[in-house]
Order: C-alpha cells, then sequence, then structure tokens
C-alpha cells in the first residue's frame, strides 16, 4: 500500500512539532476531498488532571510528585508541560460513502455541549479517546452503521487512489480555511466554525486524527467498511506526506479482511514473539515461506525451541498453528463440501496420535486445543447426531454456508464453551456473527512450534495430504469411545507411534506415499529417552511420556482472579525387553510396575505416574513428592533386586538450577545427570503382589502409596 519508505517516520527523521500535525491535517483533508474547516483541535479535559492536580499533598507539585506509580507521575508531568489549554492533536470526522456512482469520502462539523473536542483521560491515541458519546443524538435508522461487505460478492477494485487524491487536492472547497492552534482557551465566536451541520445531513461517526506521539507524526486510521476505501486513505496519507514533507508513524485499526492483501501480523505475548505469516496458494510457496520465516527468526536472534530448568527440550509454547481456505471465502473447500470438514474430525478422533504427537505440554480437556472427546462425556452422541445434518459428498453445492457453522460450532468447543480454544477451531469459517468470522478458514491448533522448519513442513505436508485424500474419498468410519484409554494408553509413546504408524500406512494405501520416517525427529522431540539399563539379558529403557495439565479452581489474585495449571505431576514411559515368563518382576518405589504385552512378544510397556514436585496450589497438595525414582528388577526366585536404575526429577545432588540451560548441549547433561544405573534396593526383596487399575491398567499411579 505505501511506496516510498523514506515517508515512514524513524528514529533519524526528527522530531515533529504540533504545527506540523495541524499543517498535514489541512492538507490531507484537500487531498481527500473535504472541508478542512472540519478538522477540530482535540484536548486533554482539564476537569480529571485539575482535580488530580488539587489532591496532591501540599508540600508537592505535579512536577516534582511522590506518587508511587511511575506512569502516573508521566503522564501528570507529560500533560502539565504541554499546558492544559494547548491541543494534543487533530480529529477529522471521516467517512467513506460508497454509491453507485463510486461516492467518496464525507466529514462533518462535530459539535460539544462544552465547545470543544475533550478526550477521554488516558495515554493511548487520540483516536481511541474521542468523545463520541457527547455528539448530537443521531435517531437508530439515521446512525451510520458500518455494514460489513458480503464475503461472496464481488469488491471494490483497488488502484486510482492516487490519480483520485492528486485531483482532489486541485479542487478547494468553497469555504476554506487554515487551522490555527490556540495556545490559549478561546471563546465561543473563535469556536463557529464548529456549528455547522454537514450539508447533506448525514452524520459521521468516525474519525482519523493526527498527534505527535515520541516526537513522531502519529496518524491513526479509523475503521473502513472495505479494503478499498483503507488502501485508498492511505494513498492520501502518503501523498499528504509527500506533499508536507512530513514522515509519518501510522496507527489505528487494521483493513478488512480481503484476499487481495497480504498480510503478516508480529504480536509481543509473553516470552515469545508471535508472527502470522500471509497465506501460501501452492506447496512451492508454503516451503519459502516457512523456511523464510526461520531464517529470519534465527538472524534476530530468535529461537523456534526452548530448554526447561531441567534439561527438557520444548517447543516455544503454542504457534505452529495450521490456518487452511481458499482464495476467497467462495472457494473454501470446507464451504465447498461440506463433508470434509467431518472427515478430518472423525479421523482425529480416531486417531489420538495426531492429537498428542505434535501438540505441546499441555495438553488434555483445559488445554488450548482440547479433543472433542475430552470435554464432555457426551459429545461423541451429539458430534454423530451433527454429522447426519451435514450433506453428503459432491451433492452440497446447495448447501448455505452457515450451515456447517451453526450444526458444529457448539460441538468444537472447550469445556467452558471457547468456541477458540478447541482442536479443530472453526471460529473464521461462517459464523454470521461478525465480517472477521466469514472467511472459511479452518484453524488446526493441535501442532507446537517445532525446531526446526522441515519438522513443520512434514505436519503441513500430512494435512494437505489428508485433506486431498478425503476431498476424494470421504473418511466414514464410527467415532471411537476410548473412554479412560485416552489418558493412559495414548499418553505413552509406544502406543501413540504404533497408532500413527497405522495412519501413515492407512494414507499410503490411499495413494498418498508418507514415509513414517520422515517423522522419526517428531517422536524424539516429544519423547526423549531418559537411559536404558540391560540387567540379566533384560533391557529397561526409560522414556518422557505424556500427561494432562489441569486448570484448577479460581483463587483470589490482585485485581481479580487467576487459575493455576497444575504441572506438579508427570509421566514416563518404561518399556522392557527380553522378560519372558514369570521369573523377574519390574517395581517401581516398592510398587509392581503393571507391564502390558504389546505386539512384539518380547517388549512389554507400562507408564509411571508421580508427583513431582509439591507446589501450595495442585490437586491433591497433601500428597508429597515421589522422586527419586527407584526402579528394581526382582528376582522372584531368589527374591532379590538383580539390578535396577534411578530417575532423579532434579539434580540428584540436590542442585537447584537457577538459570535455562545455555544450549542442547548443557540440556542434555542436566538431563543425563538425572539418570543413574545405580540405586537399586539391596537385601532381601519380596515381589509385591500384581494390582489392577480398572480404569488406568497401563499405568502405576504412585501417588496412591
Amino acid at each position: 500500500m505505501w511506496d516510498d519508505a523514506e515517508l515512514i517516520a524513524s528514529e533519524t527523521s526528527g522530531e515533529s512539532t504540533i504545527d506540523d500535525a495541524a499543517r498535514f491535517s489541512e492538507t490531507l483533508a484537500e487531498l481527500l476531498g473535504v472541508d478542512p474547516t472540519c478538522v477540530l483541535p482535540a484536548f486533554e479535559d482539564p476537569l480529571p488532571f485539575l482535580a488530580r492536580e488539587q489532591n496532591l499533598p501540599e508540600n508537592v507539585d505535579v512536577f516534582d510528585s511522590k506518587l508511587e506509580d511511575a506512569e502516573e507521575r508521566a503522564r501528570l508531568v507529560r500533560v502539565f508541560e504541554r499546558g492544559l489549554g494547548n491541543p494534543v492533536g487533530f480529529a477529522l470526522p471521516l467517512q467513506r460513502w460508497n454509491t453507485k456512482d463510486g461516492g467518496g469520502w464525507r466529514s462533518e462539523k462535530w459539535r460539544f455541549r462544552r465547545k470543544r473536542l475533550y478526550l477521554v483521560p488516558g495515554d493511548s491515541p487520540v483516536g481511541f479517546r474521542l468523545p463520541l458519546e457527547s455528539l448530537p443524538h443521531v435517531p437508530p435508522e439515521a446512525y451510520p452503521f458500518f455494514i460489513p461487505a458480503d464475503p461472496f460478492a464481488a469488491p471494490r477494485p483497488f488502484g486510482g487512489a492516487r490519480a483520485e487524491a492528486g485531483r482532489a487536492a486541485n479542487r478547494r472547497p468553497e469555504s476554506r480555511q487554515r487551522i490555527t492552534v490556540p495556545t490559549e482557551p478561546t471563546d465561543n465566536r473563535r469556536q463557529t466554525r464548529i456549528e455547522q451541520a454537514p450539508g447533506d445531513g448525514r452524520a459521521v461517526r468516525t474519525a482519523l486524527s493526527v498527534e505527535i506521539r515520541e516526537g513522531k507524526l502519529s496518524v491513526f486510521l479509523p475503521p473502513t467498511e472495505t479494503a478499498a476505501d483503507y488502501v485508498d486513505l492511505v494513498a492520501a496519507i502518503e501523498s499528504a506526506a509527500a506533499k508536507t514533507g512530513t514522515p509519518v508513524d501510522l496507527d489505528g485499526y487494521t483493513p478488512p479482511a480481503d484476499d487481495r492483501l497480504n498480510v503478516i501480523r508480529v504480536t509481543p505475548d509473553p516470552g515469545v514473539i508471535e508472527v502470522n505469516i500471509h497465506p501460501a496458494h501452492d506447496w512451492n510457496e508454503l516451503v519459502t515461506n516457512t523456511v523464510a520465516l526461520y531464517e529470519e527468526a534465527r538472524l534476530c536472534r530468535l529461537g523456534t525451541e526452548k530448554f526447561i530448568l531441567d534439561g527438557r527440550h520444548t517447543g516455544t509454547g503454542g504457534g505452529n498453528h495450521v490456518v487452511v481456505g481458499g482464495p476467497t471465502a467462495a472457494d473454501s473447500p470446507f464451504l465447498r463440501r461440506p463433508d470434509l470438514l467431518q472427515s478430518l474430525i472423525t479421523y482425529w478422533q480416531n486417531h489420538p496420535s495426531l492429537s498428542y504427537l505434535f501438540s505441546g505440554l499441555f495438553i488434555g480437556p483445559t488445554s488450548q486445543a482440547p479433543r472433542v472427546d475430552e470435554a464432555r462425556d457426551d459429545s461423541l452422541y451429539e458430534l454423530e447426531l451433527a454429522f447426519r445434518q451435514i450433506p453428503e459428498g459432491r451433492n452440497a453445492d446447495d448447501c448455505p454456508p452457515w450451515l456447517v457453522d451453526r450444526i458444529l460450532r457448539n460441538l468444537l468447543v472447550d469445556v467452558s464453551g471457547n468456541t477458540h480454544r478447541s482442536e479443530i477451531c472453526i471460529d473464521k469459517l461462517f459464523s454470521p456473527d461478525s465480517p472477521t468470522g466469514r472467511l472459511g478458514l479452518v484453524e488446526f491448533r493441535a501442532f507446537e512450534m517445532p525446531p526446526h522448519a522441515r519438522m513443520s513442513l512434514t505436519q503441513q505436508l500430512l494435512l494437505r495430504a489428508m485433506i486431498a485424500r478425503f476431498w476424494r474419498q470421504p473418511w466414514r468410519r464410527p467415532l471411537i469411545r476410548w473412554g479412560t484409554r485416552l489418558h493412559d494408553e495414548f499418553m505413552l509413546p509406544h502406543f501413540v507411534r504404533r497408532d500413527f504408524h497405522d495412519a501413515i500406512g492407512d494414507m499410503r494405501d490411499a495413494g498418498f506415499p508418507l514415509d513414517s520416517a520422515w517423522f522419526d525427529p517428531h517422536f524424539e522431540f516429544r519423547f526423549p529417552i531418559y537411559g536404558t539399563v540391560i540387567r540379566q539379558g533384560v533391557e529397561i529403557e526409560l522414556r518422557q511420556a505424556l500427561e494432562p495439565w489441569h486448570v484448577l479452581g479460581e483463587e483470589n489474585a490482585p485485581g481479580g482472579t487467576a487459575r493455576y495449571v497444575d504441572s506438579s505431576v508427570e509421566r514416563i514411559q518404561v518399556l522392557v525387553r527380553g522378560m519372558v515368563g514369570d521369573r523377574y518382576v519390574l517395581t517401581c518405589n516398592g510398587q509392581r510396575v503393571p507391564l502390558r504385552a504389546t505386539e512384539d512378544s518380547d517388549c512389554t510397556v507400562a507408564g509411571v505416574r508421580y508427583r513431582a514436585w509439591q507446589p501450595p496450589s495442585c490437586l491433591h497438595p497433601t500428597i508429597g513428592v515421589d522422586s527419586p525414582l527407584v526402579f528394581d528388577l526382582l528376582d522372584t526366585w531368589s527374591e532379590r533386586s538383580v539390578g535396577g536404575c534411578t530417575y532423579h526429577v532434579a539434580h540428584p545432588g540436590g542442585r537447584s538450577h537457577e538459570v535455562f540451560p545455555v544450549n542442547a548441549y548443557e540440556a542434555e547433561s542436566r538431563r543425563l545427570a538425572r539418570f543413574s544405573e545405580l540405586g537399586h534396593t539391596p537385601g532381601i526383596v519380596v515381589a509385591p503382589p500384581a494390582t489392577t487399575n480398572s480404569e488406568f491398567p497401563h499405568t502405576l499411579d504412585l501417588r496412591l502409596g
């Protein structure tokens, strides 16, 4: 939208003044073809600041304030240094009126009971602090409401904005007057220029504002109904910047969604920088975008991975969500074929590995991407009923675009009913509630940021292959009632790998030659090995497993309430090879590990769930820590431990790490230090009796004692 980078304000642009803002506002009004006398100076409301000054202690003034709040102190100093009688910036009431003849920009001379435009107190840009409630009343039938554009309608073409701005610059309004910057309060006679009503009787309730922020001339863009209007307005701002020779800084509202605009959003989140890149139209473009993003992050000394205190290798938290749609809402495969979304939901539900292999540490019903069967016990029953309402196959051409949203919106939610925090999110598919919800997009949120670009690309390749497959042949299988197996078997890497290999084999049979070896880095990243020992020909392998984190109840906190996440419980997988017969028994902290047979007759597997640390806010806060975990391979014939190993949750010497690992080598050393091939139980040891947990048969929960 912007041509001349020199006209974007920077640290070397020099400081602008309020006179520059006045001149720029007048020039921009002329370029837009509206009366420049509609521009109003905006003032800070003196009443709150005078009241604040009167409440200061007698021996303190505003320039030597002893206020504890640094922001409040700086705000008072800034306002009083400028002077309450001097303007903060300027507001130009502005709204686009599109007609069959093309329409144009309109303005209005705003009137206020107090004769001046006094801003709502605060530090936000002028455009966010306009006293719109103080403007003259407009009947609801005449109020200039924004009507969002129909996503299926032909958009107004771009282009011609600079030519229009140039022609408007040559058209001088009949009533033209330079804006003056009053330095002292003025009487009503000098404010007569704001007493006129707009000539055509149409009210305007949005405004563009110009002010000086941090020495830069900042232009606040108002909301517009269409992206074409937004492009025209930006073009006029650039023309005004060129004409006045003043670099500007753009602020305010973003353009409405439009498939002709590529938008990259860079957002600061706690501890991370979130980047939403523009869509790719084919595989080659997707590869280029993904590789470039990883490389630019590296050049900025940012990473796509991190190491927590104990050395575990994790993603940066969230991120890498994959959004799929079409060039326009009308082209979206999910609106053209609603059964495609049904196939993906069913396939994801049939294969839990797709939910857990690529996600982060925070999983489960209260996570940011819960499975459809993790929220409610009856969700699958209701989902099957909803599937019966979705038109089948290519016969869905006459299906209205809002139908699939209405059918699935209240089922693809988390436990609190949040539609955005679900594994397969349809917030932007076709919600009639907002224009940003009618984009034909589906977001797959069970993907966390992997450490390498190729790992991300394999995830996206898998999803693209599934969409292509189910477009060709819908997936019609019953939903599976996993029950407690979901958080028993599929928390262990062995069963996740087996289920995922089954899905890859299924894709190969359907004609999509994916290779499960491409995803081996994901398994090693998600389920790192802690250590391996061999005793009496029996191999014992410990590997990280998954554990759902639950959001706890509300607790009082400063300014409101807070809810903790219980991360105090962890789980590891124990895989044993070579233990044939019933001579040997494996125990952990004196309790028998419920090893279960697998498809490999020489391999058994189980999970051990334990309290890793004891925070004050957690489930069952009175249960102590189970660390270290001592594994013994018991010989039932001699009633002795023939060996074992020990796993420590923290440093075995009691050291408390205070800083995060600086690189992968230090992180690996911390992990290796927590595993020891020593520490088995000496003396006579009687094997404990076998017990079975009917709800979690593959898991030994040490918290049960």
